[in-house]
């Protein structure tokens, strides 16, 4: 059985809704239909196994300490710069997985990198 992946709240939702919504209104520009298919294509893996090799999901301990809860980060994509990661968290519920964050990997984690993002909510249960 897998996890059902929600959007963190508002940004995440948001985000998501609005990728949608253009790519089956024909109005999603290229950047965000590349956004939109390698973000769907990271989402569908991490609701069948959150640990799928290719995610190289790790735990980000610095965010973890500031939000309370164990947050990880899986990669979106790889290999070029910016590359994109998600950042999500176990809940609100069981067998849930939440979407907390999506940004490009920091530059230099050791210089307080992760200090400079900030997460969405978690939705209500």
């Amino acid at each position: 059985m897998g996890f059902i992946i929600k959007m963190g709240i508002p940004e995440m939702l948001e985000l998501w809704t609005e990728l949608q919504t253009k790519h089956r209104d024909g109005t999603i520009k290229k950047k965000e239909e590349e956004l939109y298919k390698k973000w769907g294509n990271a989402l569908k893996k991490l609701s069948a196994d959150p640990f799928y090799p290719g995610l190289k999901t790790h735990e980000i301990s610095v965010l973890s300490r500031r939000y309370g809860v164990k947050v990880w980060q899986s990669y979106i994509e790889n290999k070029n710069s910016g590359a994109r990661r998600m950042y999500w968290v176990y809940g609100p519920d069981q067998q849930e997985i939440t979407i907390i964050g999506l940004e490009p990997h920091p530059e230099d984690a050791k210089n307080g990198a992760y200090d400079r993002i900030t997460l969405s909510d978690l939705p209500e249960k």
